[in-house]
C-alpha cells in the first residue's frame, strides 16, 4: 500500500513508518510548512508537503491507499495554561478536519483512515470495565478526543473504512511515558501515585504498531478501537511490576494533594484518573498480543 503519515516524528509514528517499509508498503509522511529537516530525517519513507491551513497536499499523495493520522501535541508536555489547552485541541481537533478537507478533493480516494485517540475518551470511571460501547466522559480530556473523533469519522462520508484508534498507556524504552515513570525508581524513591487504586490501560509499543498494521490491512476493522492490552492493572500493581522490573524499591508513594500542586489539573487527568479499559473488538477479532501480560512486557521492553 501507499500510506499516508501524520505525525511521522513522534514515538509512533517513527516506530509505524520503519516497520510498513519493512513490510513493503510505500510510507509518504505529510510535512507542514516549518518542520524542522532534522525531525523528518529521523523517520522513514518520503516527504509530501502538506497545509493544514489550506488543507492542500501535495501531488505525491496521489493515489494513496490508506492515512495514519497521528498528529497531537504532547498532553504530558507542560503545565495545562490556558494556551496550552488550546493548542492541545486544535493540533488534534483542527488538524483532522484539515485532512478530511484534504482527502475530499481528492479524485482518486484512500480506502482507509485510520486516526489516533485515547482511552481519556472514557474520563475517569473507577472500577467500571469499559469497551469501545462504553459512553464518553465529560472532562476535558473526553472533551478533546469526542471532537477529535467526530473529525475523523466524517471520512466515513466520502467511502472511506475509518478506524478510531483509542490509545492506552504506551511503554517503550526509548520514549513516551515509560521513562518518565522509571525515573524515581533509578534513584531508589519510587512508589505508586495517589490511593494507587486508579486503573491503567496500557500497552507496548510494539503491540501498537502490530495493531495499526492489522487495522490497515484488514478490511473488517471498523470503528473505534480500544488499543490497550487484554489485562489493565492499577497503579498499586503497576508500580510493583515495574519496581520488581528494574530490581528497585517502591516504598515512596507520591501524595495526590503534591502532585495538584505541581501539576494542577493535569494530575488529575493523566496520574490519578482511572481507565480500565479493555480491547473487546481486539478480542472479537481474535488479534493476537504481542505482549499481553505486564510483567513479561516490561522484562521484554527493559
Amino acid at each position: 500500500m501507499k500510506v499516508l503519515l501524520t505525525g511521522s516524528t513522534g514515538l509512533v509514528g517513527t516506530a509505524l513508518a520503519q516497520e510498513l517499509q519493512r513490510a513493503g508498503h510505500t510510507v509518504c509522511r505529510l510535512v507542514r510548512p516549518g518542520t524542522p529537516a532534522e525531525a523528518i530525517r529521523t523517520t522513514q519513507g518520503f516527504d509530501v508537503p502538506w497545509n493544514p491551513a489550506t488543507g492542500e497536499l501535495g501531488g505525491a499523495a496521489v493515489g494513496a491507499d490508506a492515512v495514519v493520522n497521528l498528529a497531537g501535541a504532547s498532553i504530558a508536555d507542560g503545565r495545562w495554561t490556558p494556551e496550552r489547552k488550546q493548542l492541545l485541541r486544535t493540533s488534534r481537533v483542527d488538524t483532522t478536519r484539515a485532512l478530511i478537507n484534504g482527502l475530499a478533493k481528492m479524485e482518486q480516494r484512500p480506502r482507509v483512515f485510520v486516526s489516533a485517540s485515547a482511552t481519556g475518551y472514557y474520563g475517569n470511571r473507577g472500577d467500571e470495565v469499559l469497551t469501545e460501547d462504553s459512553a464518553p466522559g465529560n472532562d476535558f480530556l473526553s472533551e478533546i478526543a469526542k471532537e477529535w473523533e467526530a473529525e475523523a469519522v466524517k471520512a466515513e462520508v466520502l467511502g472511506i473504512r475509518v478506524v478510531r484508534a483509542r490509545f492506552g498507556v504506551i511503554l517503550a524504552k526509548h520514549g513516551g511515558a515509560l521513562p518518565q515513570m522509571m525515573r524515581p525508581f533509578q534513584f531508589g524513591v519510587g512508589g505508586k501515585i495517589g490511593s494507587g487504586r486508579q486503573w491503567m490501560s496500557w500497552i507496548t509499543l510494539d503491540d501498537v504498531v502490530a495493531i495499526l498494521l492489522f487495522a490497515l490491512e484488514n478490511g473488517h476493522v471498523v470503528g473505534p478501537l480500544n488499543v490497550v492490552s487484554p489485562q489493565p492493572v492499577t497503579n498499586a500493581d503497576f508500580t510493583k511490576a515495574l519496581a520488581a522490573a528494574l530490581r528497585r524499591p517502591a516504598l515512596f508513594p507520591a501524595p495526590a494533594f503534591a502532585l495538584r500542586l505541581i501539576l494542577g489539573e493535569m494530575a488529575d487527568a493523566l496520574l490519578l484518573s482511572s481507565q480500565r479499559a479493555v480491547p473487546a473488538q481486539l478480542q472479537k477479532l481474535n488479534y493476537k498480543f504481542l505482549h499481553a501480560e505486564l510483567g513479561g512486557a516490561l522484562k521484554s521492553i527493559l
